[in-house]
């Protein structure tokens, strides 16, 4: 199937990463696939990062993302966990970056606003209303698939407000009435 655009979204870890493709069509976003990356068999970190690399590479090759979506890591308590999440999202924006695709990180409050109209949605939510916007009928194994297609499908909603038009810079709605007089109805 062509795409006019195809949109790689991300949600790093290093136990489990999910990974999710959308399509966008006609200005349309479809579901191309989404998955989990289970890293838990294997034991040394290194080994994990690289098989991430790996991965997210062999995405890259297969699909040609013109965008990639990750969701920026979350401040936790515990520094060990974070250090981990950090080298797991560094590894998957390098794959990124070396295929000179753009990258974009969004915060997890950001992305659940974008999907459900809630920062504070939970796991179950989010993926009720990925299920009715992408018309999915199959819920996969672990949320971590669909943190990754709300990512992308985050990106996909900024990506095309009125107020992220490329070369326009405008500064909230008000900008965009004064620079976009002929569209208003009166």
């Amino acid at each position: 199937m062509k795409y006019d655009s195809v949109i790689l979204g991300i949600d790093p870890g290093t136990q489990l990463l999910g990974y999710a493709l959308l399509g966008i069509r006609k200005g349309k976003p479809e579901l191309i696939m989404m998955d989990t990356l289970k890293l838990t068999k294997e034991k040394d970190i290194y080994a994990r990062l690289e098989i991430i690399y790996r991965t997210i590479t062999g995405l890259i090759n297969q699909y040609k993302p013109n965008s990639f979506a990750i969701e920026a890591p979350f401040f936790g308590k515990n520094v060990q966990s974070m250090l981990k999440l950090g080298r797991a999202q560094g590894v998957a924006i390098a794959a990124s970056m070396q295929s000179q695709i753009p990258v974009t990180e969004y915060a997890p409050k950001k992305v659940k606003q974008s999907i459900t109209g809630n920062g504070n949605a939970d796991k179950d939510q989010i993926w009720k209303m990925l299920q009715l916007t992408l018309n999915i009928e199959k819920k996969p194994v672990y949320f971590d698939a669909t943190d990754a297609l709300a990512v992308a499908l985050c990106h996909f909603y900024q990506s095309n407000s009125p107020l992220a038009i490329k070369g326009k810079a405008l500064k909230g709605w008000g900008d965009f009435i004064a620079k976009n007089e002929d569209r208003i109805r009166k």
